[in-house]
């Protein structure tokens, strides 16, 4: 029976979708258990931090200024260039932002945390951490998540701001637009809750990106190679699931939040 089973389509994906619950229940259970590894969680909160900063920023940049760029003109075609400032910023501060939280944090701290999980997994620390009734999970994987999320909360401010700085200083110089219509435009359409889903975005998202490396880094196949196919699977399965959860949560902020002046 148990053939059988594995040689239908779509099993083995439902299997590792329900380990994939099944840790972030563990995740969000043991996050109030004591003790605390809070050492832990200083320590990867400065390792991603440290490793997702600056190329966060680069990134932001060109993003802010692409966005921006191509919302004047097409503003200019409209005739409503006094709203360039306020759509692009919201763009930056709503999807934009998140977005290159979620792609760093997955990409760069995701990747090195599936990396050290697997590699534990592989010499069997994991195994051995269980057998002397140390919970791998509590111990290894609660910090690393935590730090994922809370490492993307204040990303997304500073990427926000840098966002939304190059932007402001592509449309001013390139575009010759006036600082001031930028600056009015954003403060008569902009709102606090964009702010908040944005932030929202990035915990939840930092959150997805830490237990998916996490997940992936306690089941590779075994050897280095193993090691190695888990980091790249997890790397695209986050991102998978981070574009996924965004759409999801710009439709109902959407919905439930109305429009500044509506």
């Amino acid at each position: 029976m148990t053939s059988q089973q594995s040689r239908i389509p779509g099993t083995g994906a439902l299997r590792e979708t329900g380990k994939l619950f099944a840790l972030v229940a563990s995740v969000l259970w043991l996050t109030f258990k004591r003790p605390f590894q809070v050492r832990e969680l200083i320590e990867q909160f400065w390792f991603i931090a440290s490793v997702t900063i600056l190329p966060s920023m680069l990134v932001s940049i060109p993003f802010g200024a692409v966005i921006t760029l191509q919302v004047a003109s097409l503003a200019k075609q409209l005739g409503a260039e006094s709203f360039t400032g306020a759509a692009s910023t919201l763009a930056v501060v709503q999807q934009a932002s998140p977005i290159i939280v979620a792609l760093m944090i997955a990409g760069a701290g995701g990747s090195a945390i599936c990396a050290d999980i697997g590699a534990r997994t592989i010499r069997e620390e994991i195994d051995a951490m269980e057998v002397m009734g140390v919970s791998p999970i509590q111990r290894l994987i609660v910090p690393r998540v935590l730090a994922a999320a809370i490492v993307a909360v204040f990303l997304n401010g500073l990427v926000s701001v840098v966002g939304v700085l190059g932007g402001y200083f592509f449309f001013v110089e390139l575009q010759h637009g006036t600082p001031g219509s930028f600056l009015a435009s954003f403060s008569s359409l902009a709102q606090l809750p964009d702010l908040y889903i944005s932030e929202i975005k990035a915990l939840i998202f930092g959150f997805i990106a830490g237990v998916v490396a996490a997940h992936r880094g306690l089941n590779p196949r075994p050897g280095p190679k193993g090691v190695g196919d888990a980091v790249n699977q997890s790397v695209v399965i986050a991102f998978l699931l981070l574009f996924f959860v965004n759409l999801v949560m710009t439709v109902f902020y959407l919905k439930i939040v109305p429009p500044k002046g509506s």
